[in-house]
C-alpha cells in the first residue's frame, strides 16, 4: 500500500495531494497566477498534517512532468527532486495530459467517446493530446495552433470532450456536432494518484540527479517593450 505524495503546478493551479495505494487521502489546491514559490512547500505542509503523516512514512513522490508553464513545471519538478534526495525516496514523472483525460474519466465512467485535454500555451496555441474511454493515447502530445479545420477529422467518427484551460478558448472555433467542452479543472493532483500507483508498482522511477520536465516547447526570453515617456 504505497503513500505516495502527488505534486501538480503545470498550470496556474498549484496542486499537491496524498495517496494511499491508488486512492487520495488529502490535497490542497489554489488557482491564482504566480503562486507555486509562495504556496507550494505550505501545501505539502498542510497535506501531511491533513493525513496525519510525517514525511518519513512517504513511499515515494509523485510530480506532473508537463507539457505547461515553464516555470510552474521548473518549481513543481525542483520541489520533488528535493524532497526525494532528503528522503531517499523514487522519483515518479506523470504525463500531465495523461493526468488530466484520467481525471475526467474517473468522473465519468460511462463516457466511451475520446478526451483531449489543452494546456493553454498562449495565442490560439495550445499544448494537447486524445486519448480514448481506455486511456490509450490515440494522438500523441503535441503543440497545436487551433483553427476551424482542427480536429475535423476526428470530429467526423467519434466524439470528443475537450477539457483544461486551453479547451475554453478553443470552443468558439471547434464547432462540430461531436465536439463537448467541459470547463471543470482536471489540474488537480488527485487525479494523479492511480497514475502514480501503477507507476510505483511498476517501479517506473526517473533518475533524480538528471530528470528535467517535459516543457514540449523551448522557453524563450521576451524584452519588455519600452515604456513611453
Amino acid at each position: 500500500m504505497p503513500t505516495i505524495l502527488q505534486i501538480e503546478t503545470a498550470t496556474e493551479v498549484c496542486s499537491v495531494a496524498l495517496a494511499i495505494n491508488g486512492k487520495t487521502v488529502a490535497q490542497k489546491e489554489e488557482a491564482a497566477q504566480n503562486i507555486h514559490a509562495a504556496k507550494l512547500t505550505l501545501f505539502i505542509k498542510e497535506v501531511m498534517e491533513q493525513a496525519q503523516l510525517t514525511f518519513g512514512d512517504l513511499d515515494g513522490v509523485a510530480v506532473s512532468k508537463g507539457p505547461g508553464s515553464y516555470t510552474g513545471l521548473r518549481i513543481g519538478v525542483s520541489t520533488a527532486k528535493g524532497l526525494c534526495f532528503a528522503l531517499d525516496k523514487p522519483l515518479i514523472a506523470i504525463n500531465t495530459l495523461m493526468m488530466m483525460a484520467d481525471g475526467f474519466l474517473k468522473q465519468n465512467p460511462g463516457y466511451k467517446g475520446l478526451v483531449c485535454p489543452m494546456i493553454d500555451a498562449r495565442r490560439m496555441e495550445v499544448f494537447t493530446a486524445i486519448f480514448d474511454d481506455k486511456l490509450t493515447e490515440i494522438e500523441a502530445t503535441n503543440a497545436k495552433i487551433v483553427d476551424e479545420s482542427s480536429f475535423l477529422t476526428v470530429l467526423a467518427h467519434h466524439e470528443i470532450t475537450f477539457i483544461g484551460n486551453g479547451a475554453a478558448k478553443c470552443s468558439a472555433l471547434i464547432n462540430h456536432p461531436n465536439a463537448k467542452f467541459v470547463p471543470t479543472n482536471f489540474n488537480s493532483a488527485s487525479y494523479m494518484s492511480s497514475l502514480a500507483n501503477l507507476a510505483f508498482m511498476d517501479k517506473k522511477f526517473e533518475d533524480v540527479a538528471y530528470f528535467e520536465p517535459f516543457y514540449l516547447k523551448d522557453f524563450v526570453v521576451t524584452t519588455p517593450k519600452a515604456k513611453a515617456i
